[in-house]
């Protein structure tokens, strides 16, 4: 384990073969570690995505985890994703020659050219000290990304870019501090959410929110300040969604489930 240069305080392990980053953050968390420590990985071998799917960890991508420890109040977290996910864009965008092609996806994936480049996965737990324990998973598709028809993927070298996994995480390690500072436990969310809505995809247009037993189909008018999307219906009545799986444009109409 060794310091972060240019962060005090801030911490980073780096491990070969886990099973997930996630795993091995909240294991340190629960046996007292004190936080602010990144550990990332070579590969993982249970990587862990949305609502228990997998998530393609092969040699060649980034795979980070952030512990953090009573972060924020726990009525502020629910606006934590979006500040990893602004933070994720920012330290990607400096490695791109068109930064405009990098759009967010609500509320925390990033696309490339409306193709997923990167997922974000934020667990929560209590310890026997009733400390908060949040922590913070992103993966980056900087060589390898899943053959999914369903939702398009890709990754920075199969777009002719390339990334260095390590470089990706000292750009992103900076930026996360930096918006975490910005954030303030949750209580400066306004700056955040208006950077995030700049870099916004969808918004604007027609959006599907997909539940387990029926979906909502309106426009996309906006990410309000506890960090929900505003969809308008047809009917004119707004619905703030907290969680959903989420579809734009003939996407989200033609019926598929996400995966």
């Amino acid at each position: 384990m060794q310091a972060i240069k240019g962060l005090d305080g801030w911490r980073h392990l780096k491990l070969g073969s886990v099973d997930s980053t996630n795993t091995q953050a909240m294991k340190l968390g629960m046996d007292g570690d004190p936080g602010k420590l990144w550990i990332t990985a070579t590969e993982q071998l249970g990587g862990k995505a949305r609502r228990g799917r997998s998530w393609v960890s092969k040699p060649g991508n980034m795979y980070a985890s952030l512990l953090l420890v009573d972060v924020a109040e726990p009525q502020n977290i629910s606006t934590l994703p979006l500040v990893v996910s602004l933070a994720l864009h920012r330290a990607i965008s400096g490695f791109l020659p068109e930064p405009e092609k990098l759009r967010i996806k609500w509320p925390n994936d990033l696309l490339f050219d409306g193709k997923k480049i990167s997922g974000i996965l934020l667990e929560g737990a209590t310890d026997k000290s009733r400390r908060l324990l949040s922590v913070i998973g992103c993966g980056v598709n900087c060589r390898h990304f899943p053959d999914n028809p369903i939702y398009p993927a890709t990754s920075f070298a199969e777009e002719g870019i390339d990334i260095p996994p390590e470089d990706l995480f000292g750009a992103l390690s900076i930026e996360l501090a930096s918006a975490l500072e910005q954030w303030c436990g949750g209580t400066r969310f306004s700056p955040i959410r208006e950077a995030w809505l700049k870099r916004a995809t969808g918004l604007g247009g027609v959006v599907v929110a997909r539940f387990p037993d029926h979906e909502i189909t309106g426009e996309f008018q906006d990410m309000d300040a506890q960090g929900r999307l505003v969809i308008k219906d047809a009917d004119g009545q707004i619905h703030a969604i907290a969680a959903a799986d989420i579809f734009f444009g003939d996407q989200g109409l033609s019926g598929h489930k996400s995966v």
